[in-house]
Order: structure tokens, then sequence, then C-alpha cells
């Protein structure tokens, strides 16, 4: 063996580690050690490097399918082999594959490969693609919650149907935002929850099938038939194209009538497949791939552009999320000036500086990736401290062996989201354009730490316009709903505090016997007020009073928005006109036509009654709307007089 030889085979066992060490945080963990492009790249190195030397080492990726089991589920074997498909990123290569024969043009879509087998009409089993496309994981207890999967078909036969597992886009977006660890990409959270051992939570993450095969002993002549007859079963199929005697201009137009970028869910690519399937099947196949189909994989466009900066924002389980910002360049129409770096790793592999030439691409012709630093300045320096709460950032690794930072204060801004949403909410502090993920932005950001910044938003104007999602005049309108929230009532704001088991109907109590004084409600917690005396007001409700008003760190949320606001009274005075309802307990349920929920308990409260929230005894009246449901039936059997909407209003004309 020559030292060309010897370079060579080390040079394929270096890039065999690599991609085996990514494919097992890819496929075992979801995580991601390296961008698609660069995983690509290596493969192709290796593919080469195979060729030219004629020699493959065991255990190479270019022999398999990748997959990995985890060992947590049971191993199910495939009834064939889950072959992949031939890669190309040339048209050209798809013209020649397709040598003027009807073929079917379809999405590459992005996410977990399944098989579901059917028998007797009945889903049986689901399984994962798995080691090598041979034996894959029992995942039916999830596969049962997908939003779209035929639990019931009407074919008696046993079948198989083998498809992608995916969430859109906009799922992917909502659901991140309630994850304690978000996803760089809606595949990986498709195969994550997919995965899932507890198959309630899948269920939550709206999953979805898109099936491309199907595997029976019934007689079909052609792929557009198999995916018509899926469509008739109830599956959602993978969009796609037929092209009769396609030739070079046809294909070409299939092609550029597939743009991702209009998609509503992720994909990697093309499908290109022979519409005869016994032609098909004549064409035989690798052990990597079946000769019938030919993937198309697009050609990544670099764009040359300069880096700014390093933007970092925190997730609400403390994580520290790293954007490269650039300057803007025009790809695939659309102007792009920033990227998410995956993690740690990947940020200190670009060794990014301000002022660096770098090459920009959108992967998959959708999501925005820094491929290459041509002048690694490295003075982006890895951040210390948290952007949101100033703390100590620390590095954690991730189950699949990445890196990321970490903010580690239990009381950072970032980690208490749910509380502005809750004293944003229209019946609390009624603040609207702050939706849980503006919110989520504008505090990971660090323009929001308290309360009280909610009113200070204008010295952020120009960054807040220049963020995704807003302009001038949604900020105008953001900023108007703000500052009409200045003057506000003493219940708003008891409302808005989000204190344990003191809500609104406790916030018009407290604020209807303190004239609605937020000083006069403050001195009487001072003095040691026994806000027991008040209607409906236990132990558990005075003391937990006291315990949100001696809590430092809960008021260093709220104290700085007394610098802000105006407390008002009420609008709403008890009436002397209309006695019938005085003293006494209402509770409404169900749909009304003329009030909303807060509306309504206004209404009962103003008239001197009690607007209680459920059914007892005690309850004098029962406002009943549409779909009243349990309440309604409990007051039925208690003997409590119920009101319609209108009967309730001709008592108060009375």
């Amino acid at each position: 063996m020559n030292a060309n030889q010897k370079e060579v085979i080390e040079g394929m066992r270096k890039l065999i580690t690599k991609l085996t060490e990514a494919d097992t945080a890819y496929y075992k963990h979801d995580d991601l050690l390296m961008t698609d492009r660069e995983y690509d790249r290596k493969m192709d190195q290796l593919r080469s490097l195979e060729e030219e030397s004629g020699i493959i080492l065991s255990g190479s990726p270019t022999q398999k399918v990748s997959g990995e089991i985890l060992e947590e589920l049971v191993s199910v074997r495939h009834t064939k082999p889950m072959l992949s498909a031939d890669k190309t990123k040339s048209v050209d290569e798809l013209v020649k594959f397709a040598g003027g024969r009807d073929v079917v043009l379809s999405w590459k879509m992005d996410g977990l490969t399944l098989v579901l087998r059917y028998e007797d009409g009945a889903l049986q089993q689901a399984i994962t693609r798995g080691r090598e496309g041979i034996i894959g994981e029992d995942v039916t207890h999830t596969v049962r919650k997908f939003d779209n999967v035929p639990l019931a078909i009407p074919v008696k036969e046993p079948i198989e149907v083998r498809g992608e597992g995916v969430i859109s886009w906009e799922n992917f977006e909502k659901i991140n935002l309630r994850l304690e660890e978000p996803y760089g990409h809606p595949r990986n959270l498709a195969s994550g929850s997919t995965r899932k051992l507890n198959a309630a939570e899948a269920g939550k993450r709206h999953l979805e099938f898109a099936a491309f095969e199907l595997v029976t002993d019934r007689q079909m002549d052609t792929k557009a038939e198999q995916l018509a007859f899926m469509e008739q079963l109830g599956f959602l199929v993978v969009p796609y194209i037929r092209i009769p005697s396609a030739d070079d201009a046809k294909i070409r137009q299939a092609v550029a009538e597939m743009k991702p970028e209009e998609f509503a869910y992720p994909v990697d690519g093309l499908i290109l497949e022979q519409d005869d399937i016994v032609y098909g099947k004549s064409l035989g196949s690798t052990g990597h791939h079946e000769n019938r189909l030919m993937a198309l994989k697009w050609e990544d466009e670099l764009y040359e552009t300069k880096f700014l900066r390093l933007e970092t924002a925190v997730t609400r389980n403390g994580m520290v999320s790293l954007t490269g910002i650039f300057e803007s360049v025009e790809i695939g129409g659309t102007e792009v000036s920033r990227a998410y770096l995956h993690n740690l790793d990947i940020f200190e592999k670009l060794s990014l500086g301000q002022g660096d030439t770098i090459q920009v691409y959108k992967a998959n012709m959708i999501i925005p990736q820094i491929a290459e630093n041509q002048t690694k300045s490295g003075t982006e320096k890895i951040p210390s401290t948290c952007p949101c709460c100033g703390g100590s950032l620390q590095v954690h690794k991730t189950s699949g062996g990445t890196r990321q930072l970490f903010c580690e204060n239990p009381n950072c801004a970032a980690k208490l989201v749910q509380k502005f949403v809750h004293f944003c909410d229209k019946t609390r502090m009624d603040i609207e354009g702050l939706s849980e993920k503006t919110l989520e932005k504008f505090i990971s950001m660090g323009w929001i730490r308290n309360f009280g910044d909610l009113y200070a938003l204008e010295q952020y104007r120009e960054e807040i316009i220049r963020t995704e999602g807003f302009g001038e005049k949604s900020f105008a309108r953001l900023q108007a709903s703000i500052d009409k929230s200045r003057h506000c009532t003493l219940n708003q704001f008891i409302a808005g505090m989000g204190i344990p088991m003191v809500g609104r109907s406790a916030g018009r109590i407290i604020s209807r016997h303190f004239g609605g004084d937020w000083n006069a409600f403050e001195q009487a917690v001072r003095d040691g007020f026994d806000f027991t005396v008040l209607p409906d007001f236990g132990e558990t409700m005075h003391n937990n009073i006291y315990q949100w008003y001696a809590d430092e760190e809960a008021a260093k949320l709220w104290r700085p928005l007394l610098e802000h606001i105006i407390f008002e009274k009420e609008n709403a005075t008890m009436s002397t006109d209309n006695t019938t309802f005085a003293g006494k307990t209402i509770v409404a349920t169900g749909k009304l036509q003329n009030y909303t929920r807060d509306e309504i308990q206004m209404k009962i409260t103003s008239l001197g009654a009690k607007a209680a929230s459920s059914v007892s005894k005690k309850t004098d009246y029962l406002i009943a709307g549409e779909k009243a449901g349990s309440k309604l039936a409990k007051a039925q059997q208690l003997g409590v007089r119920i009101l319609t909407e209108q009967e309730f209003e001709e008592m108060l004309a009375e």
C-alpha cells in the first residue's frame, strides 16, 4: 500500500466517523451536529474517494440507509427493505433518468419516514424506517395520535402504506413556542415527537402523515393509480405531478412549478419516479437505493455578504439562541439578513467577526444558513452574560453531544413569559399587539424585564419595526394600545398580577372595598388588613395576597409598573334603581349574545349581586346562554331558577 492510498483510506475513515456521529445525533437524539449542506458535502467527498480508490470500508454510510433504533422502542423487521433514492442536483440527470417515459414528480418531504400496516381494514402497526431500512421501531401508540392517520380503511386484505410523518411550518412555530427546548427544524420535532413514549404528549404536536407508496398484492399498473387509490382510502398523499412522455421541456416546467417556499410543509427536494410499476421494478436496486426513482436535491446558490454581529435571545427554558446578523442580500426574491446558528459548536467552527466576508444560502430554498466564513477573524466572542437578566451563562452538553449556552437564573424574565401573557390579556390590562410569540421575542432580546418596561418600548422603536412581523403601522397600533392601558382600574391591576386564587372576581371585590385606590389597598396590606372579612375571601386567598406582596423577586416584576400607570375608579357603579338582583348570587354560563364573559360579570356586580363561578345551593339565578353544559344540568338538579339572556334583560327593564 503506497502513501497516497494510506492517506485516502485515512480520509475515508475520518469522514465515516464524522458522518456516523452526525447520524447518531440526528436519528437517536434529534440533534444537529452539522448543517444539511455540510453533511451532503462530506457524503459526496466519501463517495468520490470510494469511487476513485475502489475501496469501501465497513460501516460506510454510503452503503446503508441512515437511522438508529431507540432502546426504549420495540424493533420490527420490514416486509421489504426501505431503501433510499439515488440523488442528483442536476435537472439534466432527471431528464436522462426519465428517458421519455411517463414519470411522476412529487415532493421529497422532510420528516420521519413511516410504514403503516393494515389488516382487515384496521391499523395494526406503525414502524419507523430505522436501521438500514430493514429493522424499524414500533411507534403505533404515537401514530394513532396523528391528526390525519386513518385508523380504519375499506380494504380487507393486508396492505402497507409508506409515507412521511411531518409537521407544517405553521404548527412548528406554534409548538416550538411552548417547548422547554425548541427544535431547530420541523423534521427533528416530527422525529422526536413520534418517538415519544407518552402518546398523549405526542398528540399535542399536530403531527401529520403524507403517503407516498403502497405495498399490496392488489394489481396496479401505474404509480399515479397507486397514489389515487391511497387518496380514496382517506390518506393525505404527497402532492405530485404526472408527466406523460417526459422530455426536457416538460420536466423543467414541472420542476419550476414546485415552489418549496410556498409549500406548507418542509421539503428537502423532489422525487422523480417511473410511472410504470412493472418497468420500475425491473430496474432493480443497489444496497442503498432503488433504481426506479431519483431525488433532486436543490443546488444551494451561495451569496457573499458581510457579517455584522451576533444576536442572542433567551428561550423560556433558559437556553440562549445565537443568530448571525449580516448585510442584507436577496435570495429567492426575499431579503435575508439573519441566520440561526444551531449550537455553540457551529458558532465556533465559523470563527465569525465583524466585517468578515461570509457566504450564505437558503437550505432547501427555505431556511437561511451561513455556509462558510472566508476571512475567519474570530473577533466575535461567546457571550458571557444573559441578554435578558444580565446573569452569567453556562455551557451545557445536550444528549446528542452538542453544546448550548444556558442562563441559570431562575428569576430571569425570559422564563416568566406566561406572567407577561397573563398581564397583557384582554380581561386584565388589555394590551393588544403583544401576543405570546411577540412577548417571548421582546423579552428574549432584553427589551422587557418587568411590567414597567412594557410602557417604555418606544426607546426600542427602530429595532422593533425591523423585527419580523412588525413595521411602522403595527408599532403605532401597539404603542396606542399601551398608552390606553396606562389608565387602569385597581381591579385590572390586581387581576393582572397573577396572585394565586385572586383573579378578576376577587379583584373587583378588592377594588370596590378600597374605592379603586391603590394607596388605600397597599396601606391596608402594610397594616395587616384581614381580607377574610371581604365576601368570598378565605384564609388561603388572604395568605396569597400577603405572600405576593412580601415576595421581593415578584416585586421587581410589578413595582416598576406603578411609575407608568394611573389608577381610575370603575365606570360601573352599583345600581339603586333595580333591586331585583341586589344581594343575590348569580352564575352566568354558555355563550351570550350581548355580553362577553367579563361584561356579564361586571353587569351582575353593578346590580349589587354576587357574580359566582359555580352553581351551588346558594345560587339564586343561573343565566344560561348557548351550550350551557354541566352548570345548567346542576342548576336544574338543585332547583335553581334559570334565566335566558332575554329574561334577564326583561327583569332589568322592570
